[in-house]
């Protein structure tokens, strides 16, 4: 006979007595969220309404499974196609953890394992082609100029540019090419790197400057006739900042000497834009200028006799170099007769700086020298410097300097800015 059950909550078959059911807790244990308990030391018991509650540790309202960092990894690498073999072998890692520890993302380690296998194939046609190689290629001189100019600029043999103040003095930051043909603030004849090393400071920089521009121009204009008299040499220069980034080049231009002037047209007279017979003649003039240039520092002969001398043996050296360049050409007709006559004075002025080689005292260096000049009077090539198609007005500073063709028109000194 069965024996009804109380009244009263019912026990379910099998439950140990003096336990409560449903969601309420035994006496002294912790309640969950809103008073529903998860379930005690012996872990869940059935809910009141049949289903089994959430297991230990969790409750309705936790927060989802985490992403997967390695997925996320991966679809980056794969959309941005960087190192895609690296997207590739990350979303199998991804998709492996996803697995063993319930996290999500498989679709983002799928997208990226896919993406990275595109990009792997392309990599793959780049270096079949060439391509890659180009691109690294280019890399490399970027970041090489990026280096070496750091926040400079560079500007290349021959170009005509303005600069953002219309000034080629004090700091330079950058520079805007045009043809030369328009109006422009300068000319860049030439470009030279400084030695490597720790930064030299301002008075050397631009004392290589000044030195190494005079020197230079030579071979970018050689008819330093053509050359306006409001025309000077400047120059940019690295700065200590750039010089920490790699800048070691010095650019070399021609510029107004007046802050608002300006240039029209290219002064470049070299082999590019000269004929045979003009460069034949502007080379054998240069030895002469090179020579003239050498002079000693003591201005007058009586404070360094033995230098002077020094210098006159040099020039008569030059003189006869000279000649053999000028009787060893085959000038065109209209300069035959001119260039005879250039050589005969310079076969004297070669006789008069020998003797003054040979001078005993200043006084005899002097009637020599003096002579020596006269013969070699600029104004003695007029005539064949206009059978050769060259500029036939002496620059106004030969006037100054004892009117020697010495090929250095233009004033002297200079000013640099620096970039």
């Amino acid at each position: 006979m069965e024996i009804p059950p109380p009244s009263g909550p019912q026990h379910p078959q099998g439950q140990p007595q003096g336990q409560p059911q449903g969601p309420y807790p035994p006496p002294g244990q912790p309640q969950g969220p809103y008073g529903a308990y998860p379930g005690g030391p012996q872990g869940p018991g059935p809910g009141p309404y049949g289903y089994q509650p959430w297991g230990q540790g969790y409750s309705p309202y936790n927060s989802p499974a985490p992403v997967n960092g390695l997925a996320i990894a991966a679809l980056v690498l794969g959309i941005l196609c960087f190192l895609p073999l690296v997207g590739l072998i990350l979303g199998f890692f991804a998709l492996a953890q996803i697995r063993r520890k319930g996290e999500r993302g498989k679709g983002m380690a799928i997208a990226g394992m896919i993406l990275s296998g595109i990009g792997a194939a392309i990599l793959a046609l780049a270096l079949a082609t060439g391509g890659a190689a180009e691109f690294w290629d280019g890399f490399q001189e970027g970041a090489r100029e990026a280096s070496e100019n750091g926040a400079t600029f560079s500007v290349d043999e021959g170009e005509c540019f303005d600069t953002p103040g219309g000034s080629l003095e004090g700091m330079a930051y950058d520079v805007d090419t045009v043809s030369c043909d328009e109006e422009h603030d300068g000319e860049v004849f030439a470009n030279f790197r400084m030695a490597s090393g720790s930064y030299p400071g301002d008075s050397e920089i631009t004392e290589a400057a000044d030195e190494k521009c005079y020197t230079l121009q030579y071979a970018y204009a050689m008819d330093t006739w053509a050359i306006p008299d409001n025309v000077d040499i400047y120059y940019f220069t690295p700065t200590r900042d750039s010089w920490s980034l790699g800048d070691r080049e010095i650019s070399c231009l021609f510029g107004n000497v007046d802050e608002k002037g300006s240039l029209t047209g290219s002064l470049r007279q070299d082999e590019t834009t000269l004929d045979a017979d003009q460069v034949t003649y502007l080379k054998a003039a240069q030895v002469l200028n090179e020579a003239m240039d050498s002079a000693p520092e003591e201005e007058y002969v009586e404070d360094d006799l033995p230098g002077h001398k020094e210098w006159a043996t040099r020039v008569s050296a030059a003189i006869t170099e000279q000649l053999g360049m000028l009787r060893g050409h085959d000038w065109p007709a209209d300069a035959k007769e001119p260039v005879a006559a250039l050589v005969k004075d310079l076969d004297k002025a070669q006789g008069e700086w020998t003797a003054a080689a040979k001078a005993t005292d200043a006084d005899v260096f002097y009637e020599h020298y003096d002579k020596a000049l006269e013969l070699t009077d600029a104004k003695k090539t007029v005539t064949t410097r206009k059978a050769l198609g060259l500029a036939s007005a002496p620059p106004e500073s030969y006037e100054d300097d004892g009117g020697e063709d010495a090929g250095t028109g233009g004033s002297s000194g200079g000013s640099g800015a620096e970039v």
